[in-house]
């Protein structure tokens, strides 16, 4: 198919849990321009030291398309797939400037801090660990990467410390 004359912008595409690579290699595949930033950290496994590639954005890789028919068909129907970021009005466009200081970030190959700030009372999820599953809502910071989060159950809550990339915000969806 004749590639369209319109103007290619960047998007951001939510990916299922863990399916970046999948969804980065679909683009790919499908010749679509995509970028999936990764950076490299330590294993969180106790018996290996290993440095492991993940992604920078865990859920989001980035796409430039026109979306038109065919390249966002190409794009609704790969592996991993979820939604395009966008609101009521449509899709979000990324400036690419930022698309192109997130590539020289990545290329320098020194260490990146990334988190998420959460909101006093907020809905969450947690998503790895050994309450995996749990739904909860943020109460406070507890120092370097930790969070205290209150579970209700019958009324009463009971607090837990973890660490604070084990959690998620629960999408408006799912509340």
């Amino acid at each position: 198919m004749a590639k369209s004359k319109q103007p290619h912008f960047w998007y951001v595409l939510h990916a299922r849990s863990r399916c970046e690579n999948n969804l980065h290699y679909c683009l790919g595949k499908r010749e679509l321009e995509s970028f999936l930033p990764k950076i490299r950290v330590p294993s969180k496994r106790k018996d290996r030291k290993l440095m492991i590639q993940k992604p920078l954005f865990p859920g989001y890789t980035f796409v430039r398309t026109n979306l038109d028919r065919y390249e966002h068909y190409c794009i609704v129907k790969s592996a991993g797939f979820v939604r395009i970021i966008g609101n009521r009005l449509g899709p979000l466009t990324v400036p690419r400037e930022a698309v192109d200081s997130l590539k020289i970030i990545v290329e320098t190959g020194l260490p990146i801090v990334t988190g998420r700030r959460f909101r006093k009372k907020e809905h969450i999820m947690v998503v790895s660990g050994p309450f995996a599953g749990v739904t909860g809502y943020f109460s406070s910071y507890r120092g370097k990467g930790r969070v205290i989060v209150n579970i209700d159950a019958l009324n009463q809550f009971a607090s837990v410390e973890i660490e604070a990339d084990e959690i998620e915000k629960v999408p408006e969806i799912l509340r």
